[in-house]
């Protein structure tokens, strides 16, 4: 999808209405093409753009009336930003506006209260960029009478520089850690995120003291749980998880600036706890979580899907299959314009996932609706994301009698993913992967007591113990058992809880 399109796509039926007024008051002449292209574009009229220009001459013509629209556009949805905005943040960025603009018209007094309430609110965001271009213009305009103290100004943006400072080495820190994790990702680096940590913190200069934030406490966690989610193992992340406890329990005053970020940590926790098979704690993280959302219909908006996935799969491996079932349709049905395309797939994979397990053949028409390009699904889901969809995919043909199909699939995905596996040392995949094809040649291989034993091995395996990847390690069991999959699941969990 080229640029214009996708910031079409961003519009609602209604900003599509105010779009095509602000266009109308904008053309001067009545021969603009402008408002025709955008129908033409909406539609998908592919011969009707072919039309727009009659000569191959005008070619030129067309791709400069497609950069004056998406110009237009870029500038009708930062004004419509501006003023739908009523965050903080936005409110001190107008009052920071307008204080400039009476200051350059000599209304100084109330210029100046203006910029005080602005300060205020900016210092209360930790907005540091903001605070600095404010003070800033506090001191260009600090040689008028009336203003305030000189050195007390300066005092407190010599102080806001370094504020700014530590952000900046924090967000570099941040972009060098996600870089980092690509390389594990994608070329298979063998990293101890600990070792990272520490050589990062200490390669940017961060003191302990930076490191305690809501900011930087998200940061840490977003790489945390990217780590454990490659390695298939979330207890190489509990010191982090500690830390972020400690660090929770220590906040008497949880401000409303912090919402994001407070949200974001309560949702890696509960997925931590999750993933360690602990759903009690994880499901009282995830009311916290709901709780806070509640406050602000933002973040309601933003992280329902997430929140409603985590739930859902608390309550499937608990015993509520039918309930989690439910629960995601549900959710599914009441998605948003602006929901993340990501957010949806992540619930969509999830109902194949709960519905093959439970052996219900209404996961052949769910798996039908996951319909983008593995291509699409390696850049905004992830490569461990794409393989398990592609393996799934296998096993549900498998499951259905769909062999050859089943087949077919298990070669195309031989063919695309042998090499990055054998690079990132994921040989326990290509492994599964075999035992897989052994049953498609030959299904009664499962009762073969060697082949079982190779399957109960898989289970022993650290990287196995996540509760994805035994998922898929009882679909085997469940071909000898002559039971679901998802019963197979749920003794497995009860026998590992029993034992701990």
């Amino acid at each position: 999808m080229d640029s214009l399109s996708e910031l079409i796509n961003l519009l609602n039926s209604n900003d599509k209405k105010l779009f095509k007024q602000f266009l109308k008051r904008k053309n001067k002449r009545t021969d603009v093409k402008n408002l025709q292209l955008l129908d033409l574009i909406e539609t998908d009229d592919i011969i009707g753009l072919n039309k727009l220009y009659n000569s191959e001459k005008n070619n030129d013509a067309y791709h400069a009336l497609r950069k004056r629209l998406q110009d237009n556009l870029l500038l009708f949805l930062s004004q419509k930003t501006f003023e739908s905005s009523h965050s903080d943040t936005y409110d001190a960025l107008r009052l920071v506006v307008v204080g400039r603009f009476l200051l350059e018209n000599d209304v100084v007094k109330v210029a100046f209260k203006c910029l005080d309430k602005a300060e205020r609110l900016a210092e209360d965001l930790e907005q540091f960029n903001l605070l600095n271009e404010l003070l800033l213009l506090k001191l260009q305009y600090a040689h008028l009478p009336g203003t305030e103290d000189l050195e007390a100004l300066t005092t407190r943006f010599m102080q806001n520089q370094l504020l700014m400072q530590r952000e900046a080495k924090l967000n570099m820190a941040y972009a060098f850690l996600r870089q980092e994790l690509q390389e594990i990702q994608l070329k298979g680096k063998i990293v101890n995120l600990t070792t990272l940590m520490l050589t990062t913190i200490r390669k940017y200069k961060i003191s302990a003291q930076d490191l305690m934030t809501y900011k930087s406490i998200y940061q840490i966690l977003f790489i945390a749980n990217e780590y454990a989610a490659i390695q298939q193992n979330y207890g190489l992340i509990e010191h982090y998880i500690n830390r972020t406890n400690q660090f929770m329990q220590g906040q008497v005053h949880k401000k409303q600036s912090y919402l994001f970020y407070h949200i974001s940590i309560l949702y890696f926790l509960a997925n931590f706890h999750l993933r360690r098979k602990n759903f009690a704690g994880s499901t009282s993280y995830l009311k916290e979580m709901m709780d806070l959302m509640a406050t602000d219909n933002r973040y309601y908006t933003l992280f329902y899907l997430r929140h409603q996935l985590l739930t859902a799969l608390n309550l499937f491996f608990t015993g509520f299959a039918t309930d989690a079932i439910s629960l995601l349709q549900e959710s599914l049905s009441n998605t948003k314009h602006r929901s993340k395309p990501e957010d949806i797939e992540d619930l969509r994979i999830c109902i194949v996932m709960f519905l093959a397990l439970c052996n219900d053949q209404r996961s052949l028409k769910q798996l039908t609706l996951l319909t983008r390009t593995d291509a699409w699904y390696e850049k905004k889901m992830g490569m461990l994301w794409t393989i398990r969809k592609n393996l799934m995919e296998i096993l549900i043909h498998a499951q259905f009698s769909n062999t050859e199909l089943a087949m077919s699939r298990l070669n195309s995905f031989r063919r695309r993913y042998k090499k990055y596996l054998l690079k990132t040392s994921e040989d326990h995949v290509l492994l599964f992967l075999k035992l897989v094809e052994k049953y498609l040649l030959k299904p009664d291989v499962v009762f073969d007591e060697v082949y079982r034993k190779t399957v109960f091995r898989l289970l022993d395996e650290v990287g196995n113990n996540d509760i994805f990847t035994l998922s898929f390690i009882t679909w085997l069991i469940a071909r000898w058992e002559k039971k679901t999959a998802y019963k197979v699941a749920l003794t497995l969990l009860q026998n590992n809880n029993d034992s701990q």
